[in-house]
């Protein structure tokens, strides 16, 4: 994040062009902006939430807890379970203890299961959020240098398509160390169920 270039075009008076710097190196950055996006496929809602730490397990199921917060438990008000589907890698790694303990937390307090389906390894493209939610991003803030946090959630926030897409952006400040381990004492008071069909992939998560 910073006074970088940012590919593509975009109108300017003449004129008045935007200056930008000729290397884009961090450490000439002002900081790092993470974002975490949930899609809603049902009614094509998009939900980022910009971190300004890492992108952790922590800091993922975080993310989904404030979207159910903010909109998904008003638009779902008789939801007796939720669905993510999400990539293998990543924050939300397939392979991931925590991902799996801080789920089992969030399904605790709301008291529904959690089921999640994995993309395998390498099938992200056909994950909807990259094509649906995150294409029409990168396409309304091309060419405009994403200077500060400001500038960044505006841009992502006032993304819409003529199909009906609209998104909600919120900055998160808060801290996610990285390199926490989970035991197995921990791992085994999960109440993790396994799907008969690629349980390494699918997996529910009923609360406590």
């Amino acid at each position: 994040m910073g006074d970088f270039k940012n590919a593509g075009r975009t109108w300017q008076p003449k004129g008045q062009p935007i200056r930008v710097q000729i290397h884009d190196f961090p450490s000439m950055s002002v900081g790092k902006a993470v974002p975490y996006g949930i899609y809603d496929v049902a009614h094509n809602r998009g939900f980022v939430n910009v971190g300004t730490s890492h992108d952790t397990p922590d800091f993922a199921v975080e993310s989904i807890r404030l979207w159910w917060e903010a909109e998904g438990q008003v638009r779902y008000a008789s939801a007796d379970s939720l669905l993510v589907l999400a990539d293998s890698g990543g924050s939300n790694s397939a392979r991931s203890r925590l991902w799996k303990v801080r789920l089992q937390t969030l399904a605790d307090a709301l008291q529904i299961p959690i089921t999640v389906c994995h993309l395998p390894p390498g099938t992200s493209k056909w994950n909807k959020i990259e094509h649906r939610l995150f294409a029409y991003i990168s396409i309304h803030w091309r060419g405009r240098p994403l200077v500060d946090f400001h500038t960044i959630v505006s841009l992502i926030g006032a993304t819409s398509t003529t199909t009906g897409l609209t998104v909600t952006a919120r900055l998160d400040l808060n801290t996610y160390p990285t390199g926490v381990t989970v035991p197995d004492s921990v791992m085994a008071q999960l109440a993790l169920q396994p799907h008969a069909t690629h349980p390494q992939w699918n997996y529910t998560l009923a609360p406590r």
